[in-house]
């Protein structure tokens, strides 16, 4: 029967971070999907170039609340695996999102709501670490790495050997997912953002 939770519990994980929340807004909201434009994803960033400031906001929060009630889910259940399995199962689940044909995000703030519900005060630090970032460099994809990067170093010191191996883990994704935008950074066709 536990294990049969277990299983149930790491499913739903992996549907609440497949919640395409850039795309319901952009449909339901404004009539647009956002794929067809920008860069054509589905995470918060081409979801305020494309949107606006309004709709950026509530999918930046929506996609921080996934990976916050994944790491919540075993404490709910009472289930005797890491929270932040099912946190981890739910950051993929938002990068290949079964309700957009596996085509999601990059994985920054699914990643960042899975941190908030296991450590507080690494969250809010990295939303410093990124809004400092963002402010000198006016890259998001940029900050996002830096933020990742802070992220790993922060936690080799925390000696939380599990938050370790997720930390590196989330940070490897959020790297892979921007090759493309580093390229672009190097060579200077990267969108900067106007309102920090």
């Amino acid at each position: 029967m536990e294990y049969a939770l277990i299983a149930i519990v790491l499913i739903l994980a992996y549907i609440l971070g497949s919640i395409p929340s850039g795309l319901i807004v952009g449909k339901v909201f404004y009539g647009k999907d956002i794929r067809q434009f920008g860069s054509g994803n589905l995470g918060a960033t081409n979801t305020f170039r494309t949107l606006g400031k309004r709709a950026g906001i509530v999918v930046t929060l929506v996609d921080i609340l996934k990976g916050t009630l994944a790491v919540l889910l075993p404490v709910i259940f009472d289930l005797e695996i890491h929270s932040l399995i099912a946190g981890v199962i739910a950051v993929i689940g938002h990068m290949f999102p079964l309700f957009a044909g596996f085509r999601g995000g990059k994985a920054v703030a699914t990643s960042g709501g899975v941190l908030l519900g296991y450590d507080p005060i690494l969250f809010i630090l990295l939303v410093v670490v990124f809004l400092v970032s963002l402010k000198i460099s006016k890259y998001v994809s940029l900050s996002s790495i830096i933020a990742g990067i802070f992220a790993v170093i922060y936690t080799l010191f925390r000696g939380d050997i599990p938050l370790i191996i997720v930390v590196v883990a989330l940070a490897s994704f959020v790297i892979i997912r921007h090759k493309e935008n580093l390229k672009r950074i190097r060579d200077k066709t990267e969108p900067k953002v106007k309102w920090i």
